[in-house]
């Protein structure tokens, strides 16, 4: 049977998901004729007969259900932002005296709640956005896990205490759970006395902040905070 370039053009067509349109022709390749075809495209993945396949080395190998979901995350991530999606609550579910709060801290000017929502850019459709229920719900599904150990293992466990709350409330929580159970210096300054964490206190709230505004808020799990004898470990799902 003869196929013909139109043939593979129209096959292509017919079996291959998003449409590409090939650059199809034919080429001598040590005296034997060969056909090439060429596209270029960006709305990977490609399926072929309803499969996706990777190359791998010499071989195509058919991506699994795991790997396509990985891939359409990431080619989506700001489109499906977590912290981008409307909840299901509303502005009475917005406890007033943080949001009050944290205007008064910014500088802003205080109007309604609504009104400010609007104004951060936190209310969609009359829904609250993610992000804004992180920070100003009045039971905001958030929680914290801090574990101090005797050692330098998870083996044996002195104290463990786990904290509900808002953003700002469980970065301040962690904070103070770390100072408590780590060891506090003490240096002279003029005529007063100075603590000094073995941590620094930047450094030690800078990795606090980075585990929550960098945690994949798909998870529901916990932010983890263990502290053993010598470091302290500050981990995101």
């Amino acid at each position: 049977m003869m196929v013909t370039l139109r043939d593979i053009s129209q096959s292509i067509a017919a079996h291959i998901e998003p449409k590409i349109y090939p650059h199809i022709t034919l080429e001598i390749i040590e005296d034997k004729k060969c056909i090439k075809v060429t596209f270029h495209g960006r709305e990977t993945p490609y399926f072929a007969y309803g499969r996706a396949y990777i190359r791998v080395a010499d071989e195509d190998r058919q991506l699994s259900a795991k790997e396509l979901e990985n891939i359409f995350l990431s080619k989506n991530r700001d489109k499906f932002s977590w912290e981008k999606v409307s909840s299901n609550l509303g502005p009475t579910d917005i406890d007033k005296s943080k949001l009050k709060s944290f205007i008064t801290r910014a500088g802003l000017i205080w109007d309604s709640v609504t009104k400010v929502l609007e104004k951060l850019s936190l209310l969609k459709d009359k829904k609250i956005l993610n992000d804004g229920v992180l920070f100003f719900a009045k039971h905001p599904a958030l929680m914290l896990r801090c574990a101090f150990f005797s050692g330098t293992t998870s083996s044996m466990i002195i104290d463990r205490h786990d904290f509900e709350g808002d953003i700002l409330h469980l970065i301040e929580e962690a904070q103070k759970y770390i100072l408590k159970n780590i060891n506090i210096g003490m240096r002279i300054n003029g005529l007063e006395r100075q603590d000094v964490p073995e941590i620094s206190l930047e450094a030690m709230r800078e990795a606090i902040i980075n585990a929550f505004c960098h945690r994949d808020y798909h998870d529901p799990d916990h932010i983890h905070i263990a502290i053993f004898k010598n470091r302290v470990e500050i981990r995101n799902p």
